[in-house]
């Protein structure tokens, strides 16, 4: 059953999505060659504790760490470890945040230092489509308007787009109905309304849209062990139209980007 949210309630889910977005932005700073995951995994879950919230993934379904952290071919739920990053790896971080009742939970690919231009392609293409879903979030829609557009505009390239790992509804539980898978049919699935809170997460593979599930009961790569992209917003619908509670700001800010992706969902409430 999908749980919509009052305004009220939105406010307080926009003030856990933005704590994402700050862990995210301090982070961005510290990705680097010769860090390892572990190192961000610590700074991050001591700039949520020490900014009132809680790291959501810590101890969720067991996960023994604060962020997943994902490098390469892993597609998500990466655990931290000490092995250095590389010089041309690329970085999924998923962050979650509790607080004031309300979860947070979104995510980046970062670029380790320099990357090849078929890799800086695959981050591009799979956020682009983050927006080509977020657009979709209109009341009347489907949640299938949502994975349409994003499947669409990753296969046209010649991407995979990862079918076993989906997005989902967001709230006073991390994972709330409806399920948002990255591909589908238009006009199929749930009505989207007024008040209902999503988390957008499209998984887009180099290769193939197979993955394997690892023994550790966490680590996803993708079968062919090319890489992957993972981005993923939090977004409502007020007043008919899309709205983010999470932004990418912090980490443009910190990274010297300069970009207007997120102009057409800003709203203050």
């Amino acid at each position: 059953m999908i749980q919509l949210k009052t305004i009220e309630e939105l406010r307080l889910m926009k003030e856990s999505a933005q704590l994402v977005s700050k862990t995210l932005g301090m982070l961005a700073k510290e990705i680097k060659p010769g860090v390892t995951t572990n190192y961000l995994d610590k700074l991050g879950g001591e700039f949520i504790r020490d900014h009132g919230g809680y790291p959501a993934f810590l101890g969720m379904y067991d996960f023994p760490k604060n962020l997943c952290i994902s490098p390469n071919e892993q597609v998500v739920h990466g655990i931290p470890n000490d092995e250095p990053l590389k010089e041309g790896d690329i970085l999924s971080v998923d962050c979650g945040v509790y607080m004031n009742d309300f979860y947070g939970d979104h995510a980046y690919t970062f670029e380790v230092g320099e990357v090849t231009p078929e890799v800086k392609k695959l981050l591009r293409v799979t956020k682009e489509s983050l927006y080509k879903g977020i657009e979709q979030c209109i009341r009347g829609k489907r949640v299938g308007d949502i994975a349409n557009a994003i499947q669409v505009h990753c296969e046209k390239e010649g991407y995979g787009v990862v079918r076993e790992l989906v997005g989902h509804g967001l709230g006073r539980k991390m994972h709330e109905d409806p399920q948002v898978p990255n591909y589908g049919k238009k006009g199929s699935g749930k009505v989207l309304k007024d008040g209902i809170a999503l988390a957008i997460e499209p998984m887009t593979n180099m290769g193939t849209e197979k993955v394997k599930f690892h023994n550790d009961g966490w680590t996803v790569t993708t079968l062919d062990m090319l890489p992957s992209a993972h981005f993923e917003h939090d977004v409502c619908i007020i007043k008919g139209k899309p709205v983010l509670l999470s932004t990418y700001q912090y980490i443009y800010d910190a990274l010297g980007i300069v970009s207007d992706e997120e102009k057409a969902f800003q709203l203050d409430f």
